[in-house]
């Protein structure tokens, strides 16, 4: 989807496949336009249909390559091996009760299990904000029901076979709630990242931390304690609305033609000058840090920005602050403290930070780099 993503997939980096299935008009494309390209919500009634796969390429914890397909596509038609797919997420709109979307789907499930036994199955049960909560739970109920004793009518073996169902709109957050639990089955680092987050909670007496994906809005991981809906949509709007100032604002340091200590440009040596730039061990007191007299000095390196921000969700004490820190050009850290906490040992938290960032980091680029 995004051209940067596109322009590393060149093989240098393996990517996770993830097969997105589903009857014509299901909503497999707007739900891939609004998490990966954040296409408001309105705009999705003007997508035109998958004629045909489309493959997009997402760079988040781990690297992503998803296939939209076309309504009518079957396992002879797919172009590729189901053998080459980690996960497969089928698209069934909540309305449509009819045999069809059933029978596709356990035609995939029946093709793939034999090539590939150990692939993931998801179900999105979609647009669930067209009915009513009680035919919305009805329809889900219905939906569960047939496709698992179809599967039993295949073979008894399928009896047991772990197929998960998720309630989805675009509407709210479920999606992403929906989206966050298939791609944990996918990183094989989500245990060291959940260890992550809960020495980060032990350390800075955070109840509750994620680390989102600040593009798409879904968490990658979370510490141990259950997650609480109302939490995680808290985390999720105040990420949107960091989104949208977001490029307002930029730092002196993302320019390499700035100084690091001053807002004015490093001076230029004379070309005539020939002394090496003295070390600090021989530096008079009192000299200043960007004199340099090579004729050749080293081109400044780009620091590294780290962008965080904090908003109190209560004005009464003790109350709680949301904050935001983040982690790689991708991932961000949101964890909820103590308003104390945060404003009297706020120096312990950001400790707690940069060491929770570096290993966040190592993991991201092991998983660039394709280690096991």
């Amino acid at each position: 989807m995004s051209s940067s993503s596109s322009a590393n997939s060149n093989g240098t980096i393996r990517r996770t496949k993830v097969l997105f299935l589903g009857m014509r008009r299901s909503g497999k494309t707007s739900i891939l336009q609004v998490l990966f390209e954040d296409l408001p919500v309105k705009q999705t009634f003007y997508l035109e249909p998958t004629m045909r796969v489309a493959k997009h390429f997402i760079d988040t914890v781990i690297p992503l390559e998803i296939w939209d397909c076309p309504g009518n596509v079957t396992v002879e038609t797919l172009g590729a091996s189901l053998l080459d797919f980690s996960t497969i997420v089928f698209v069934i709109d909540i309305r449509d009760l009819y045999q069809h979307p059933v029978s596709k789907l356990v035609e995939f499930i029946v093709a793939a299990c034999q090539v590939n036994p150990d692939i993931n199955f998801e179900v999105f049960v979609h647009k669930a904000e067209r009915l009513q909560e009680d035919d919305k739970i009805e329809n889900f109920r219905q939906i569960h029901e047939r496709v698992m004793d179809r599967l039993v009518d295949e073979s008894p073996e399928f009896e047991q076979f772990p197929l998960n169902f998720h309630l989805t709109s675009i509407y709210d957050h479920s999606l992403r709630e929906a989206f966050s639990r298939v791609l944990h089955k996918l990183i094989y680092s989500l245990p060291y990242l959940e260890e992550l987050l809960n020495v980060f909670c032990s350390n800075t007496a955070s109840p509750k931390a994620f680390l989102f994906d600040t593009s798409s809005k879904i968490h990658v991981a979370t510490d141990s304690s259950p997650v609480d809906q109302a939490t995680h949509n808290l985390c999720c709007d105040y990420l949107s609305m960091l989104n949208s100032f977001g490029p307002l604002y930029r730092s002196n340091s993302n320019n390499p033609q700035m100084s690091r200590h001053s807002l004015t440009p490093a001076p230029t040596p004379p070309p005539t000058a020939t002394t090496s730039t003295p070390t600090s061990s021989t530096t008079p007191a009192g000299t200043p840090p960007l004199t340099t007299l090579s004729t050749s000095p080293a081109p400044p390196s780009k620091p590294h920005f780290f962008p965080s921000a904090a908003t109190s969700l209560s004005p009464s004490r003790p109350g709680t602050t949301l904050t935001y820190h983040l982690v790689t050009p991708h991932l961000a850290l949101l964890a909820l403290l103590p308003t104390t906490v945060y404003e009297v040992r706020r120096g312990l938290v950001e400790w707690n930070v940069v060491w929770f960032r570096e290993g966040v980091r190592e993991i991201w680029e092991s998983g660039l780099r394709g280690d096991s």
